[in-house]
C-alpha cells in the first residue's frame, strides 16, 4: 500500500513542476513515507531521520518530510521530536502536499494529519515503478479492531473505490502492456461499492474478465469475510492467480480472542477446508505472531500443530510488539519476555522453512507456467519469475525477456524458491 501511495504522491507532486532526480545528494525535497505496523518499520525511519538531520543542518534549504502512518500515528509528538523535519502529512492528505511544501519554504512548519473517510485518491493516475506487474488500491482503511493493530489508527474507517473506476482502470493498465495487477486494501474482501452495494466478489470476477490476458492478484484478506463466492470466482477465471494471504496471526483460540480477530482456530481451519476444495492446489499463506500478551508454550504449541496441518506455503513471521495506543497496549500486559518472544519465533522460522521446502520440492519434475518479472539478482544470463500460485522461480532466460508468460520445467527447488529451465511460451 505505501509503494502504491508513493505513486500517487508521485503523480500529485510531478503535476504541480516538481521533477524526481536520481541522485539523493541533488534533491532539495526528500520525503520519507513511513509505515506503523511493526516496531523495526518505525526505527528504520528513525534512523533515516538521523541520517538527514546532518544534511539539514548543512543545507537550511533542503525540505524534509515525513508522510503516511507514523506521523498519523504518534501525531504532533512525533514532529515536536524531530524539530528539523519541515512537514509531516498523514495518508488522507497528500493532495495538499504542493501546498505544504509552498508553506515551508515560506518559513512555515507544517502538520496536516486530518481524516478524510472519503479519500480514495480516484482521479489521480499514479506514477508507476513497474512495467509488468502494478498495484492497484480498490479500498482504504480498516473496521477491523485487531487487538494489535494500528491500521486503524492510521488509516482510518473503511473506504472503497467505486466499482466502475477500479474497472476502467484494470481496463488501461491492461492496454499499456502490465500483464500483472494486484489488487490491494488493508482488508480486501470487504470491498462495497456504496452506490450499488457490488462487494469484492464482484469486483474480481469483474476485473478479470475486463482485462483476460492480465493475472490478477489480490491483498490482503481476513478470515472472517473470505466467502465461498470468492473463492468460487478464484477457481472459476482462469486468470486470477490461485494464490490466498490469509492471516491467522496465531494458532489458539484463545488467543485469537484477545487479539479480537473474529474468528477461532477451528473457525480458521473450516475455512481453509472450503477453500481447498473448491481450489485443488491453491497456494496459502500467512501473518503469525510469536509471543503475544499471556501466550503460554501449549499456546504456541498449538500454533506450530496450525502450521504442520494447514502447510502453509510461506508466512510473513513476527514477534510481538507493543504498538502504543492499540486496544492491547490499553488493555493487556506484554508479559512474555522478549528471548521467549524470539525463541517461539525462531522455532516459527524453522517449521516453515521444513513446510516451505517440502512444498516446493513437490513442484519438481513439474511445468509450471511463469510470468518473467526480472532478471535474476545472481546471474544476468537467468530470469526470475512467479508462477500463479505466487512461488518464485529462477531460470536460465534463453531468449525470453521480462514479461514474456513461459513453461518452466522444475528441476530444483529451495524453501523460497523454484529452478528451472525454460520449456517454451505459454
Amino acid at each position: 500500500m505505501n509503494q502504491a501511495d508513493t505513486e500517487i504522491v508521485t503523480s500529485l507532486l510531478q503535476s504541480e513542476g516538481f521533477v524526481p532526480t536520481g541522485d539523493e545528494a541533488s534533491a532539495g525535497i526528500i520525503l520519507l513515507n513511513s509505515c506503523a505496523v511493526r516496531e523495526n518499520a518505525v526505527d528504520r525511519i528513525g534512523n533515516f531521520l538521523q541520517q538527514l538531520k546532518g544534511r539539514k543542518r548543512r543545507n537550511r534549504a533542503l525540505v524534509i518530510g515525513v508522510l503516511g502512518c507514523v506521523p498519523q500515528f504518534e501525531k504532533e509528538r512525533f514532529f515536536d521530536a524531530h524539530p528539523f523535519i519541515d512537514f509531516v502529512a498523514g495518508p488522507d492528505t497528500y493532495r495538499s502536499l504542493p501546498s505544504m511544501i509552498a508553506q515551508v519554504r515560506e518559513g512555515a512548519r507544517v502538520v496536516r494529519l486530518e481524516y478524510d473517510h472519503r479519500e480514495t485518491y480516484s482521479g489521480i493516475d499514479p506514477v508507476r515503478s513497474g512495467r509488468i506487474g502494478t498495484f492497484l488500491p480498490v479500498m482504504r482503511g480498516c473496521n477491523n479492531s485487531c487487538a494489535f493493530c494500528v491500521v486503524p489508527v492510521t488509516r482510518g474507517r473503511e473506504r472503497s473505490v467505486p466499482f466502475r473506476r477500479v474497472v476502467d482502470e484494470v481496463s488501461k493498465l491492461a492496454a499499456s502492456g502490465y500483464r500483472e495487477v494486484t489488487l490491494l486494501g488493508q482488508n480486501v474482501n470487504s470491498y462495497h461499492d456504496a452506490e450499488d452495494g457490488r462487494d469484492f466478489a464482484a469486483l474480481l470476477d469483474a476485473v478479470s474478465r475486463e482485462a483476460p490476458g492480465m493475472r490478477i492478484r489480490f491483498t490482503t484478506s481476513h478470515p472472517k469475510d473470505i466467502s465461498r463466492e470468492l473463492v468460487e470466482v478464484i477457481a472459476g477465471r482462469p486468470n486470477i492467480c490461485n494464490h490466498i494471504h490469509l492471516p491467522v496471526q496465531s494458532g489458539s483460540s484463545r488467543i485469537l480472542e484477545l487479539m479480537r480477530r473474529g474468528h477461532t482456530r477451528e473457525e480458521y481451519l473450516r475455512r481453509i477446508e472450503m477453500i481447498r476444495s473448491i481450489i485443488p492446489g491453491v497456494a496459502l499463506t500467512t501473518d503469525l505472531i510469536a509471543g503475544f500478551c499471556s501466550e503460554t508454550d501449549e499456546e504456541h504449541r498449538q500454533t506450530l500443530s496450525l502450521m504442520e496441518e494447514v502447510r502453509f506455503d510461506s508466512s510473513f513471521m513476527f514477534y510481538y510488539s507493543v504498538r502504543p495506543g492499540t486496544w492491547a497496549d490499553r488493555n493487556l500486559q506484554d508479559d512474555v519476555p522478549e528471548p521467549v518472544k524470539k525463541a517461539r519465533l525462531q522455532e516459527i522460522i524453522d517449521l516453515q522453512n521444513v513446510i516451505s521446502l517440502e512444498r516446493y520440492r513437490q513442484d519438481i519434475g513439474r511445468s509450471v507456467e511463469v510470468l518473467a518479472e526480472s532478471e535474476s539478482r545472481r546471474a544476468v544470463s537467468q530470469l526470475m519469475g512467479r508462477t500463479g500460485t505466487n512461488r518464485a522461480v529462477v531460470f536460465d532466460r534463453g531468449e525470453f525477456a521480462p514479461g514474456d508468460l513461459l513453461q518452466v520445467h522444475v528441476t530444483d527447488a529451495t524453501s523460497a524458491t523454484l529452478v528451472g529451465v525454460t520449456a517454451g511460451a505459454a
